[in-house]
């Protein structure tokens, strides 16, 4: 019998990202990092002259911070703990926006924080990616968690069975993005987002039955 699929993002639901990121362009590039849950790019302002940074200039700043600082990530608690428990009856497979040169690094630093399942890296949306990953598992019921809201749009096109749960561990981006439209729930915080999954793995039927 097939077994339940969690798939889970990492930055912001498994790990901390943006105030480590922020730190980091403030130190070594006199940028100052406001984000509102929008786009990053209208939240980065050089500090000498005001100015924000284009698209262009914010994706080598983001890669450079995955190349040399993914060190400075911290593990949002009770993640590792949820993991552990759900692995117990369902398949984990970490589903992460990053650079395919990025993978090594990414599994790499989960492990050091006892998360040991699968990453798969992508670039866009992840509806493709999700659709592809139930085709391979062919799971008795899936849940998808993911920080931000055009990704559960992207699922809700693509793999509509889905659950899908809109999670944001850092309070500053949690305050001020409301729920993913396409999200089923919004959770923040692992302890109850735990209690939901486990209640949709224990139901075993698709979204919308």
């Amino acid at each position: 019998m097939s077994r339940p699929l969690l798939i889970s993002d990492c930055d912001e639901v498994l790990l901390h990202m943006v105030s480590h990121f922020g730190a980091w362009l403030g130190e070594a590039h006199a940028i100052d990092f406001m984000p509102d849950g929008g786009d990053f790019s209208r939240a980065m302002r050089r500090r000498a002259d005001g100015a924000l940074l284009s698209r262009d200039e914010m994706w080598p700043l983001l890669d450079g911070f995955f190349v040399t600082e993914m060190h400075r990530q911290t593990l949002v608690p009770g993640a590792a703990e949820a993991l552990t428990r759900l692995a117990g009856s369902a398949d984990i497979v970490i589903l992460t926006n990053l650079a395919d040169h990025h993978h090594a690094g990414r599994c790499a630093q989960l492990a050091g924080f006892g998360i040991r399942h699968r990453v798969v890296t992508n670039q866009g949306g992840k509806g493709a990616p999700v659709a592809a990953l139930l085709a391979e598992y062919r799971p008795s019921v899936a849940v998808f968690i993911d920080d931000l809201a055009h990704h559960h749009h992207s699922v809700a096109r693509h793999a509509p069975a889905v659950h899908r749960l809109h999670m944001i561990s850092e309070p500053t981006l949690a305050a001020a993005v409301p729920p993913a439209p396409d999200a089923h729930a919004r959770i923040d915080a692992w302890p109850e987002a735990e209690g939901w999954i486990a209640a949709r793995f224990a139901a075993g039927a698709p979204a919308g039955a």
